[in-house]
């Protein structure tokens, strides 16, 4: 079986880890898995990079504008030279031009959705009906995008649940370590890693860190992450007093982050799973967020982490304070995170669906 994943690339985020870990996976399960990477620069080589190192088949095609006649004649004709017995999309760039292909070419074709994004409660969402007409199935990466999508109008019969799975750390060392960065060996570490966009909501995470702070001068924060909100966050954490207390360090590979910190933090007003958390519980790490879509599937509150409403300082802080105070707690729940993570998210669970939801679609 030869599967075609379609996906616009500008760096490595959740889905990029999605299938960096995926299409391996597949390729094991005698599924012929390759990509096609619509190349919208910014740090497009480090995904491309790590294809390599995977042993992932990739192909790259310039992306240009959003909407571009010329990208979806180039999808069709890479599509018609590799003769996938299937496609598969993943965001919306890759749900545009891979369904033109799909439905140019006449190849099957599935859909994967990575997160609820709230522009497809307004009017895209009749576009977006429009370019799955057709779709055999769609995979969500959680319960709660799934929710979002029948809400959105996506046919419920062809919707279908498949957690990411992981394994392990990121495998790839870190260019810049917390020694790096003059973290003291023996500070308390909150570490966050996520893009610095609202969606991720850095400023609720820092205001908490800032009450935190107070009780727990010794503590540091780190933050890693790059995005356009950068400038505006480095000035929010001037005005809270915490300079040389929160280090933001832009693109990093997190594992010597993951294995040094003690609490992880991720306070996103939205989250369509969250790849960083299930990097967190393989880290035994106890985990701080926000309970919101997909987040209470991943994190149980009270059993691996605390869970607080989205924006809520507050309840971020006391939930901070009180594992930072408390070590005992931080290793019980850091622990329980662990078996969790491999009893519930393994790569071969998720591996494993995603072969049988290619077969019922090709039937």
């Amino acid at each position: 079986m030869k599967v075609l994943h379609v996906v616009k690339s500008q760096g490595v985020g959740g889905a990029e880890r999605h299938l960096l870990t995926l299409l391996p996976a597949l390729r094991e399960r005698d599924v012929e898995a390759r990509l096609v990477s619509l190349d919208a620069g910014g740090d497009a080589q480090r995904f491309h990079g790590a294809l390599d190192a995977a042993g992932v088949p990739w192909l790259r095609v310039d992306c240009g504008p959003d909407v571009n006649p010329l990208l979806a004649g180039r999808v069709v004709r890479v599509v018609r030279d590799e003769r996938p017995d299937l496609l598969h999309t993943h965001m919306v760039h890759g749900d545009v031009y891979g369904s033109i292909a799909a439905h140019v070419l006449r190849v099957p074709f599935v859909s994967s959705r990575h997160n609820d994004d709230r522009y497809l409660l307004g009017p895209f969402r009749h576009v977006d009906r429009a370019f799955m007409h057709g779709v055999r199935r769609i995979v969500a990466i959680s319960d709660a995008v799934r929710a979002f999508h029948e809400r959105a109008g996506l046919p419920r019969a062809k919707l279908v649940t498949i957690h990411y799975g992981l394994d392990g750390l990121p495998a790839a060392p870190s260019e810049l370590t917390p020694s790096d960065a003059d973290i003291p060996d023996d500070a308390p570490l909150v570490l966050s890693v996520a893009r610095l966009i609202a969606q991720k909501d850095h400023a609720t995470l820092l205001r908490a860190f800032a009450r935190v702070h107070a009780e727990h001068p010794g503590a540091r924060l780190a933050i890693l992450g790059w995005g356009p909100l950068e400038a505006e966050l480095r000035v929010l954490v001037r005005r809270l007093g915490l300079d040389g207390v929160v280090a933001i360090t832009g693109r990093v590979e997190p594992r010597a982050w993951l294995e040094r910190a003690d609490v992880f933090a991720h306070t996103p007003q939205w989250e369509g799973f969250g790849i960083v958390l299930l990097e967190a519980m393989l880290a035994s790490l106890p985990i701080v967020a926000t309970r919101v879509s997909a987040v209470p599937e991943i994190v149980v509150d009270g059993e691996t982490g605390a869970l607080a409403a989205p924006g809520d300082v507050d309840g971020v802080a006391r939930a901070l304070g009180g594992l930072l105070a408390d070590e005992t707690r931080r290793r019980a729940l850091g622990d329980a995170g662990l078996r969790r993570a491999r009893e519930d998210f393994s790569v071969a669970r998720m591996a494993d669906a995603t072969v049988g939801v290619y077969r019922e679609a090709l039937q």
